[in-house]
């Protein structure tokens, strides 16, 4: 067998959704398990917050089928609404609370005469200019829904552009214009993302959306993971399949980008753009080989990546390599590779056998 494992550690799963309820006593939580739960595998991560969470939230029809399957009772939120006029029914089987973020989804939802009542969410745009209604739109829907057959609560939810930049400008604007609608009768209300969970109480409402956070992966500039209490989930581990020295201006790699200086000892590692790992990820990007930092050196192929073990006499062929995980925070290497840990745990390709811990 192929040595690449994601290794995911779901009590810190555990650890990092029951952080987010501290940080807001008295509130309650959707665990977000879209995208495959970041890539952690959504039918694993649903399971084990299945006696904790308070609900869960996803971006598609298909994806919440997959959590109702595995939860009977739990509140499920569709944060992007339906996409077609079919999928309302499909909707009010699963029992789902359905987000309504403009003016075609309401007319949709309206003309499907669901028999059961939903909770449905009203989207304001308060800023991000993503999805959602303007708050005189909001205002006109949410007379037209407040006493409608078809909606048992009717809530309000909107979401920060700008939230992992503590004192952002936009994020104190966004928040006036959520509070700017309190004179609403909303049921209940939903604005903090992982990173107002953590740092604006004043965004917490009724309903929290932990995302990131679940995963371990911290969603602030500023703070790390480990700062903040967070646990990482996933590990990325692979090893040495091959070990050369190569001298003084040689190169490594396709294009030839990567010209040894001094002799080097260049190790091949299982893992490779295939597998989720960036091919962006430029030469000196860290690695953790025996437990000690090696870097990138040359451009990620398919299948391999090499690393410059020149300072690491002792490696050896078999030896493992952790490209992210305890060891090595996986945000880490995203700013090395100029990206979002979310877009590093996301993309672990399905190739990648996942084992679990509890």
């Amino acid at each position: 067998m192929r040595p690449l494992v994601a290794t995911v550690d779901l009590s810190a799963i555990r650890h990092n959704y029951a952080l987010a309820k501290r940080c807001a006593p008295q509130r309650q939580a959707f665990a977000v398990v879209k995208a495959n739960a970041y890539g952690h595998g959504a039918r694993e991560v649903v399971t084990a917050l299945h006696d904790d969470a308070d609900g869960f939230a996803v971006a598609c029809l298909e994806e919440a089928a997959e959590v109702r399957a595995l939860h009977a009772s739990a509140r499920i939120l569709l944060l992007e609404g339906c996409f077609e006029a079919s999928e309302y029914a499909l909707a009010g089987q699963l029992r789902l609370d359905l987000v309504i973020q403009g003016a075609e989804q309401g007319e949709a939802f309206l003309a499907a005469g669901l028999d059961i009542p939903l909770n449905v969410w009203l989207k304001l745009d308060s800023g991000m200019h993503r999805l959602g209604f303007d708050p005189a739109a909001l205002r006109a829907w949410h007379a037209r829904l407040r006493n409608h057959p078809g909606v048992r609560e009717l809530n309000l939810i909107s979401h920060f552009a700008c939230a992992d930049e503590r004192n952002h400008p936009l994020t104190e604007q966004q928040l006036e214009s959520f509070l700017g609608l309190l004179d609403l009768d909303f049921d209940q209300r939903s604005l903090a993302n992982s990173a107002a969970v953590l740092t604006i109480p004043a965004a917490h409402m009724d309903w929290l959306r932990p995302g990131i956070m679940l995963y371990g992966s911290t969603p602030l500039a500023d703070l790390s993971a480990a700062e903040l209490g967070l646990r990482p989930a996933m590990s990325l581990g692979a090893q040495l399949i091959s070990l050369r020295e190569v001298a003084v201006g040689e190169s490594v790699g396709y294009g030839a980008t990567w010209i040894a200086e001094r002799p080097a000892r260049i190790g091949t590692v299982s893992c490779g753009y295939a597998d989720g790992y960036p091919r962006t990820a430029p030469a000196g990007t860290p690695v953790l080989v025996g437990g000690r930092r090696a870097t990138l050196a040359g451009r990620v192929s398919m299948d391999m990546l090499a690393v410059d073990l020149s300072d690491l006499p002792e490696a050896r062929v078999g030896d493992p390599v952790e490209l992210w995980g305890a060891g090595l925070s996986v945000d880490e290497v995203a700013r090395a590779c100029g990206t979002l840990g979310y877009e590093l745990l996301s993309k672990v390709t399905a190739r990648v056998p996942r084992r679990y811990s509890h």
